[in-house]
């Protein structure tokens, strides 16, 4: 995807000294500052998840630069419930919209106990502020339980949803991510911004994703690029409700097959195959926001 967009060149500098195998000392202080976390994931068969867990701030905690220490376990409707053991490859985003920052950590679990896991870290690196808008959380109490409600495809209450939503997130994976030992090869979870509906629903369950100019890492659509097989996340700031859609996606760059956002540079066709809707599952609620921006 580099060489695509004529990046390779550059990236192949920038990315030796951005993409780090520790965390430096500012990022290990914005983790253990975070209320939540969103998390990529992995089954069996290779369909990636994105999830979030949440905690008072300093449930994250980094015992030295090359470990993450989460003290936060998933609730059992979620899929990283069954994904998460040991030596299991993660991708974890650290993103507090308030403040526009966002940084990520991918690796593999070393240790999983009844209290949390700790990953060893493979990969760490910051993202700009671009189309992160600025909401506060709040905590409120968490069920213990949360009901779920499955559906094939896209049902009609993820329509009016997703057709509202200004941010989604996004967990992908390498093809040998299960197997290989190579830092490239793991799973990576990302967030998408834009304005309120920037995702377009169309009419046979596909999801139409815009991708913004950034910094052309392309994490995500590297992999994708290689396993098209995708998890996208949306929250519910008001209700607490976390949505989740197993998709396969595809990659289109040609302004003639598809009709693209001005800003766009390429969009990604998601099918959905299932949606999966945990009522009130987060102890966390946003407010409205503060400063809605795309740059």
């Amino acid at each position: 995807m580099q060489a695509t967009m004529g990046a390779a060149d550059r990236l192949a500098q920038v990315g030796a000294v951005a993409i780090r195998d520790h965390m430096p000392r500012q990022h290990r202080d914005f983790f253990a500052s975070l209320p939540f976390l969103v998390v990529g994931s992995i089954d069996q068969s290779g369909q990636p998840t994105a999830s979030i867990l949440a905690g008072p701030p300093g449930f994250v905690q980094t015992p030295d630069e090359r470990h993450l220490r989460v003290a936060a376990l998933p609730l059992a409707y979620d899929p990283l419930d069954l994904n998460l053991q040991s030596g299991a490859p993660l991708g974890i985003l650290g993103i507090q919209p308030h403040t526009r920052r966002r940084n990520r950590v991918n690796g593999r679990v070393t240790l999983l106990d009844e209290h949390g896991f700790t990953l060893a870290v493979e990969q760490s690196f910051g993202n700009c502020p671009k189309y992160i808008h600025a909401r506060e959380p709040s905590c409120v109490q968490q069920a213990s339980e949360a009901k779920l409600i499955c559906d094939e495809g896209l049902p009609d209450s993820a329509r009016v949803m997703i057709a509202q939503a200004d941010t989604c997130f996004i967990a992908s994976a390498h093809p040998d991510a299960l197997a290989a030992d190579a830092r490239s090869h793991g799973v990576d979870v990302s967030h998408r911004g834009g304005p309120s509906g920037f995702i377009r629903i169309m009419p046979d369950d596909t999801l139409m994703l815009p991708d913004f100019p950034g910094n052309r890492f392309f994490n995500t659509f590297g992999n994708l690029a290689l396993n098209p097989f995708a998890g996208i996340m949306i929250l519910d700031y008001v209700a607490g409700d976390v949505w989740q859609f197993d998709v396969s996606c595809q990659i289109v760059t040609d302004p003639d097959q598809i009709p693209l956002d001005p800003q766009a540079e390429r969009v990604l066709m998601c099918k959905v195959m299932r949606t999966r809707r945990a009522l009130a599952a987060m102890p966390l609620r946003w407010g409205e926001v503060k400063s809605t921006n795309s740059k």
